[in-house]
């Protein structure tokens, strides 16, 4: 038996990956804190999806639809269906052709399956393109500021630096992120791609108009820089016409389009994909076939369980997760206008307040004249019982001090009405007193 009493080595914190003290990576864990420290608190800080739409009974009816697709439509016999859910699979995934097929009926994107990697989850598929466009030091990511965190942790462990492109009220400034690019190339970097979040960006909200996102394509073009495309809240827009994503539009290979069955489907299967078509100099492949090589050293492989449960929720609606999702969308746009609303009957005439109006998705980004960070929301969650985001987590350098996100997906309208008196009697008693409340 080892000797309990005998002292333990410490590690130098200066000798581990200089990220894992990155603002980025840990952001999430204090966010985490917070909220297990105010387990009663009305929460709009997670973009979680609404929960009561789940049954524990869906599961193996999705994992039977999929068995039955397999014997069905793949022709496989018994030992074979076992096998491909329980055995390690291709690294690739088992339901590429699936995923394609729904990219066609959803997004109007024509994907060949070889051109899918399912992952394991958004966050992985992140990580792989950031992992293969960073060849040397000299490579660099550009990302509309602010920007979904999850982006910046992963470019951090991969050494890749992040160069913030204002986002304008389109969602992106084109003319700065051009500036962006010549400015980077003149310090002898390499810009390699740009990220974007074309509908209702998280933490934003803001939406991309369809002469936008041909604009940026052409932008794109003009700069010789790939777009990475996250649409993780496309599908849950209101009664406006949804414009085509930026990979619909794309004719060039311009774009490297992200997704995820995380709000669509189920976040805890962990699923979520990179369609990656753009062909690789000298080689016969394409740049999917590079992703996946990196996947099989990381993951090995998205879990078949996990796939399967997504794949039979898609096959029971022809591959659309458009009609799948109609009682969410419903939901979601109810929330999203309860929240709106509410802030303006409780805060329309506060000086200084203001938020933005989204068409969909799930967050409204609210600006305050007082700083509302981290010690502010620590002492919302313990004296007024609401927690909330603190925009200047998604900024990469300055920026985002005297705004807060606010997220209405999870919560039902009694709890949005609950949360939204506590927001405002926070916020005025904040106004009212200076910004001292934290001393409290």
């Amino acid at each position: 038996m080892p000797d309990s009493s005998a002292p333990m080595i410490e590690l130098d914190p200066a000798s581990l990956h200089p990220a894992l003290t990155d603002p980025a990576l840990t952001a999430m864990n204090f966010l985490n804190e917070v909220a297990s420290c105010y387990p009663d608190a009305v929460s709009f800080a997670p973009g979680r999806p609404f929960e009561e739409f789940w049954d524990v009974a869906q599961i193996p009816r999705y994992l039977e639809r999929f068995c039955e697709h397999l014997r069905k439509d793949r022709g496989m016999d018994e030992a074979a269906v076992v096998r491909t859910l329980h055995q390690y699979g291709r690294t690739k995934g088992v339901i590429a052709d699936i995923v394609a097929r729904h990219l066609g009926a959803d997004e109007g994107i024509t994907a060949a399956p070889d051109a899918v990697v399912v992952t394991v989850g958004c966050q992985e598929a992140m990580v792989l393109v950031l992992r293969a466009l960073r060849a040397t030091d000299r490579d660099v990511v550009l990302a509309v500021d602010p920007t979904y965190v999850g982006l910046t942790g992963a470019a951090r462990l991969v050494d890749m630096p992040v160069l913030p492109v204002a986002s304008g009220a389109e969602g992106v400034d084109r003319e700065d992120l051009a500036r962006c690019v010549a400015e980077a190339r003149a310090a002898g970097l390499r810009p390699r791609a740009l990220y974007v979040m074309p509908d209702f960006a998280n933490p934003t909200g803001l939406s991309m108009p369809e002469e936008g996102r041909r604009a940026l394509l052409e932008t794109a073009e003009r700069e010789d820089i790939l777009l990475l495309e996250d649409n993780p809240y496309g599908l849950f827009c209101g009664a406006a016409e949804r414009p085509p994503t930026l990979k619909a539009l794309d004719t060039t290979g311009r774009v490297v389009y992200l997704g995820s069955f995380a709000k669509t489907v189920l976040p805890g299967a962990r699923v979520g994909y990179v369609v990656a078509d753009q062909r690789v100099r000298g080689s016969a492949g394409i740049f999917a076939d590079e992703l996946a090589k990196i996947k099989s050293m990381i993951t090995v492989n998205t879990s078949p369980i996990s796939q399967a449960i997504v794949a039979g929720r898609l096959l029971e609606n022809d591959g659309s997760l458009d009609l799948a999702n109609t009682a969410e969308r419903h939901q979601y746009q109810r929330n999203l206008s309860q929240l709106i609303d509410g802030l303006g009957r409780r805060l329309g005439s506060v000086p200084g307040v203001s938020w933005n109006q989204p068409r969909g998705g799930f967050f409204v980004v609210v600006t305050v004249p007082v700083a509302v960070g981290d010690a502010e929301l620590e002492y919302s969650g313990r004296a007024h019982g609401v927690l909330w985001t603190p925009m200047r987590h998604f900024y990469g350098g300055a920026g985002g001090e005297h705004q807060l996100r606010l997220s209405c997906s999870s919560l039902d309208g009694d709890r949005i009405e609950q949360g939204l008196d506590r927001l405002a009697a926070f916020l005025i008693e904040a106004i009212t007193s200076a910004g001292g409340i934290c001393e409290r």
